[in-house]
């Protein structure tokens, strides 16, 4: 058996492993409960031999548990990036609600024209207050999401120094 196994993993050593599961669950590699389920794991793992498990069914990628105890080089930081001015960079749950937000929009307005046409004159268009609003909100949400996913999102609660 190999003495690595035994070796205690670090906190940066579980979050690279939790990393590397969000890499897999982002290329449909995982599902969302396996996702949820070894991510809980890598959260509780104490050793390497813990984690190693939870990612040896995933192509390899960068080394995520290490024997070195040698901190790792620094990284370039990658350039930040493009912005997505499409819906095809958008999380699916986003996607999802655009979608209804479109159908019902659409079937109120065809109730409006209906109505319209049926009292041969234009009658006060109610369908905004259907559309705005939620619109408005699922906008908001959008932007926000877009901003985060180019990491300018709010960083958290910061600690002062000396504090973990």
């Amino acid at each position: 058996m190999d003495d690595r196994h035994n070796l205690r993993a670090s906190d940066a050593d579980r979050q690279e492993v939790i990393e590397r599961l969000r890499v897999a669950l982002d290329e449909g590699r995982l599902k969302m409960d396996e996702y949820i389920e070894r991510m809980g794991q890598a959260s509780e793992a104490v050793t390497y031999g813990d984690l190693a498990p939870l990612y040896a069914d995933l192509p390899r990628g960068a080394a995520v548990a290490r024997a070195d105890p040698r901190p790792p080089e620094p990284a370039v930081p990658a350039p930040p990036p493009p912005v997505v001015t499409s819906r095809r960079g958008m999380p699916t749950p986003l996607k999802v609600l655009w979608t209804i937000w479109g159908a019902i929009v659409s079937v109120n307005v065809v109730i409006w024209v209906l109505v319209s046409v049926g009292a041969h004159h234009l009658v006060y268009p109610w369908p905004l207050w259907v559309a705005g609003p939620w619109g408005a909100v699922l906008l908001a949400v959008s932007v926000g999401v877009a901003q985060i996913r180019r990491g300018g999102g709010h960083p958290g609660p910061q600690l002062p120094p000396g504090r973990t």
